[in-house]
């Protein structure tokens, strides 16, 4: 049996908090394992998140359709009554030099008083490949609020850009791709007044590996709006496989926003996964 621990910036602190507080049940015992579970989820995901699969050229896509699909139901009556939904789904379908993929989840609570979550979360991505460097996209993205009523609650959160791209290094142990393009957005409040605005998106996706076990990456993500309002993501990362069984991730986060009051933001975080 393999099990695994994983640490996540302050997780120890927030695992000791869970088991102190959170009592749900007699024992306490399933609040503090699906702590553990989140924390261990949060420190996969960091790693994990560093391997794009696009860097290497065309992917070798599973022909046809392809994918998987996920629900899970929760029900509670008695002193209080609660229900929640959540269904998922990713869906890929490659033919020749199309690889396109549709990812959907929904989620829906309600408690013994009213609808408490109802939210839908649709992400698109197509991808053409002319060759082994060149290529074109399509990126689309819609969050849904089934619940918002008010002037600052956000219904309907959506983007879809096209355009180029090319891998401008495509060696073993060095990849670069950059990719540009135009965009429109769209928002949609509480009361039905929306906004629809265009933008220049630009991304470029960098990869170097030092040795077999350390690998870098710097992601950057910039978005110029038709309000001239600036954005900019830069993701720096080190992961290292320090062993079959330990596997560590630092990254260091920068997020800015021409529209904010404090335009920076900026995050360092370390995930460690082991297992034994």
């Amino acid at each position: 049996m393999t099990k695994t621990l994983a640490l996540a910036g302050a997780s120890w602190i927030a695992l000791f908090a869970a088991a102190a507080t959170a009592q749900t049940t007699i024992t306490g015992i399933e609040d503090v394992d699906d702590r553990i579970t989140d924390i261990e989820e949060t420190a996969t995901d960091e790693i994990e998140r560093s391997d794009d699969p696009l860097r290497y050229g065309n992917p070798n896509e599973q022909p046809g359709f392809s994918g998987s699909a996920s629900l899970s139901y929760s029900g509670k009556t008695g002193n209080n009554e609660s229900q929640e939904l959540s269904v998922s789904t990713r869906l890929r379908y490659a033919t020749g030099p199309w690889v396109q993929t549709l990812g959907v989840a929904l989620d829906f609570a309600e408690d013994d008083v009213e609808r408490t979550k109802e939210d839908a979360l649709i992400v698109y991505d197509a991808n053409y490949y002319f060759d082994d460097r060149f290529y074109a996209f399509v990126l689309g993205r819609a969050e849904i609020d089934g619940l918002a009523d008010e002037a600052d609650e956000i219904e309907t959160d959506a983007f879809i850009g096209v355009g180029p791209g090319y891998r401008v290094i495509n060696e073993q142990d060095m990849t670069w791709r950059v990719q540009a393009g135009v965009g429109v957005s769209y928002l949609r409040d509480g009361l039905g007044d929306s906004d629809t605005e265009e933008g220049v998106i630009a991304s470029s996706r960098f990869f170097y590996r030092f040795s077999p076990e350390v690998f870098m990456t710097n992601d950057t993500d910039v978005l110029h709006s038709g309000d001239n309002v600036l954005r900019v993501n830069n993701d720096l990362g080190v992961s290292f496989q320090m062993s079959d069984v330990l596997s560590t991730r630092v990254s260091y986060v920068t997020d800015y926003n021409e529209a904010r009051d404090i335009r920076t933001d900026n995050r360092l975080s370390l995930a460690i996964v082991y297992g034994f």
